[in-house]
């Protein structure tokens, strides 16, 4: 553009001079020149691409996830609503029992994970008419919430104003006697809903899986159901026939593209692997070592090492690995050979109820092979709900009868349900052996059949020297029943045949991390005392490697004391080696090792305890030391606490109850954490 402002000038300066041509040639030829420029440069400039009008096609909004259960209940006419939190699986299958129980009584039920709804709404559920609200709750860890029910317990601790009178209610705890807050997370919900002014209809029931936790539901259960007919004036229906849940589809013509194959959450994730990885979405984690650990004895105690790599999985010491295993391909293959069926069969069970959020009782369209091998628990004794049903299969009356006593809550039907199935552990084909009369259709024991649910193993190695590697160490479980049969648990023999490579291919193992509060103290300097006989020395190399790693970076770090309890020296000493060497480095301040079989006097990780009784007591009363208890709780973490007990009132001059009391307090403080298995 200044060119051309300049131009006007120059011309009648010309006009001014001698009579000349209007334009010289070199003007001409310069005029020329920008004119054909400026045409190219507005030639060559890129056009902008026009923009194509599409027709816009209607597409279907994608549905929004439905959290309220209220609408949900409303729509599908149910007036009983049984949440449950649940971490292995067993509370979700007594609410789903319970749920199906409503049918027989003239009402409609349905299950729910309180995850997936918003529990704001309990105070809305006097809007349905004969309306209850059952909660199944099992307590995971010391007392705690399980995952899918925090956000519950969270909404109870939080809404002291919300006025729940018009909610009917009960309860059904399930625990385990031997842990410390024996169904803490059942008791609170009974409590607390309470508190807030609901109504309960029939007594909190306690199971205990340290007993018979299926004998105490079933009694309860038994009590509840006419309490609810009396509370509503309703009837039972007298229909003790069998309601399926699902029905059967054959695919006799599918892309097999499209079938499940052992996957837990999304189609082809094992294939395409995609962050982040949870309990919906597990990482296949390659194998690199798998070693015995012990020298001899006729038990297997082995170490693996699972590679992160890649994963953008993070673990602290003390947090546990779920691993998900399969069964074993021989009881695969006996179910199908006695129940005469082509287990490569495509199928899916479809939820006669259209409306229900649960689909399918298992990933589907999948075959019955990969059902039995990867979603189903065949191994466990069957639950007397899954009697009940099958007993109708069976075509001798004397099996039908045997098998509908074992479900009923008859001091007799107990006692044989005890001994014929738990005391002799028989599983579902050991039952199908043992009762040739007994052949039920194979879609129906699917339907039937718990989920086979992740395994738990506290991580054996620190992130801080290992962020690509998570080690496990556990001992094969393999035992000889009253039978005669051969029992091996599922997921140590599958992990045992774990091989590094097997056939050329890297064995991997599908896994993800759960979070735990088994935690080293945040300062360094506080000392820990760790007790950990057997398998229980897992989180313990753990902890070990990180504080070895703190002094490697220049920190100052407590004392480092550890008991640890095996049978024999020579035997099953575990991580030997890396734990003498870890005492020369001084990263160990202590190793205490009780061998119970070396000595005529069994001595345990307790006796050792008591021996060493005034370094603890000033470690834990005058230096702030962490205790930590990994192991069994049946008998071992009763044990050593009861040794703190023992500690407490000679060394701190307290009475018994003074020094319960005092490791009660250490509990609440946090100094006091246990990683405990029944």
């Amino acid at each position: 553009m200044a060119d051309m402002d300049s131009e006007p000038t120059t011309n009648t300066q010309t006009m001014a001079g001698e009579e000349e041509p209007l334009f010289s040639n070199l003007d001409i030829f310069l005029f020329s020149l920008i004119v054909g420029l400026v045409i190219y440069w507005f030639m060559s400039r890129k056009k902008p691409e026009p923009i194509p009008e599409f027709k816009k096609i209607d597409t279907p909004a994608t549905a929004a996830r439905e959290t309220s259960f209220i609408e949900k209940m409303k729509k599908t006419g149910k007036n009983i609503i049984v949440f449950y939190g649940s971490q292995t699986g067993t509370a979700e299958e007594f609410a789903n029992r319970l749920s199906k129980d409503a049918q027989r009584y003239g009402m409609k039920g349905m299950a729910a994970d309180p995850e997936e709804y918003d529990m704001g709404e309990l105070s809305q559920l006097s809007q349905i008419k004969n309306s209850l609200a059952i909660f199944c709750m099992a307590t995971y860890g010391e007392g705690d919430p399980t995952d899918n029910a925090q956000d519950f317990y969270d909404w109870l601790q939080e809404n002291d104003d919300e006025d729940l009178s018009g909610l009917n209610y009960t309860v059904f705890a399930l625990g385990n006697k031997t842990y410390e807050h024996y169904n803490a997370m059942g008791k609170y919900v009974d409590k607390r809903l309470e508190e807030l002014g609901a109504k309960r209809i029939f007594d909190l029931g306690l199971g205990d899986d340290d007993a018979n936790l299926e004998e105490d539901f079933v009694s309860w259960r038994e009590q509840f159901w006419p309490a609810v007919c009396e509370h509503f004036g309703v009837e039972a229906l007298g229909d003790e026939s069998s309601i399926r849940q699902y029905e059967l589809k054959e695919h006799t013509d599918i892309n097999m593209n499209k079938v499940y194959t052992g996957e837990i959450g999304r189609l082809k994730s094992f294939e395409v692997q995609k962050p982040p990885f949870d309990s919906k979405n597990p990482f296949l984690a390659p194998v690199t070592v798998n070693r015995r650990l012990n020298k001899a004895d006729d038990r297997h105690l082995m170490h693996l090492e699972l590679d992160i790599t890649g994963s953008k999985i993070r673990y602290e010491s003390g947090d546990h690995v779920a691993v998900f295993p399969t069964n074993d391909s021989a009881l695969v293959n006996k179910l199908g050979q006695i129940l005469g069926v082509d287990l490569d069969v495509v199928i899916s069970l479809n939820n006669l109820d259209e409306e229900s959020n649960k689909k399918h009782p298992f990933p589907c369209p999948t075959t019955y092979r990969t059902a039995l091998t990867h979603y189903l628990d065949i191994t466990h004794p069957p639950r007397t709900n899954v009697l009940y049903e099958l007993a109708q299969y069976a075509s001798d009356p004397k099996d039908q009868e045997n098998m509908r006593k074992m479900a009923s809550s008859s001091p007799e039907g107990k006692a044989l349900y005890q001994s014929w199935v738990l005391d002799a552990s028989r599983n579902i084909l050991a039952i199908l052996e043992d009762m040739p009369s007994l052949r039920p259709p194979i879609d129906h024991l699917c339907e039937l059949m718990p989920r086979l649910q992740a395994r738990y193993y506290s991580i054996a190695s620190s992130s801080k020297v290992h962020p690509n590697s998570i080690h496990i160490c556990a001992v094969v479980v393999e035992y000889k029943t009253k039978t005669g049969r051969i029992n091996k648990g599922v997921a140590t023999n599958w992990l045992k045949n774990k091989l590094v490579t097997d056939n050329g291919h890297k064995s991997t193992v599908p896994m993800y991390i759960r979070k735990s509060q088994f935690r080293l103290p945040f300062k360094a300097t506080n000392p820990v005392i760790m007790i950990g006989p057997g398998t229980g020395i897992a989180p313990f190399m753990g902890f070990v490697q990180e504080r070895g790693w703190l002094k490697q970076q220049g920190k100052e770090v407590g004392e480092t004391v550890l008991f640890f309890g095996c049978r024999n020296k020579n035997v099953d000493y575990l991580y030997q080696e890396e734990l003498e060497e870890a005492e020369k480095d001084s990263v160990l301040t202590q190793l205490h090792v009780a061998f119970s079989r070396d000595q005529e006097h069994k001595v345990y990780v307790q006796h050792l305890l008591k021996k060493n009784k005034e370094n603890i007591w000033k470690l834990i009363h005058n230096e702030n030391a962490h205790i930590y208890v990994c192991g069994d709780a049946k008998n071992m973490a009763k044990d050593v606490q009861t040794a703190f007990y023992d500690i407490a009132e000679e060394l701190g001059g307290m009475t018994r109850t003074q020094a319960t009391d005092y490791v009660k307090k250490l509990m609440t403080k946090g100094r006091y954490s246990q990683d405990v298995w029944s």
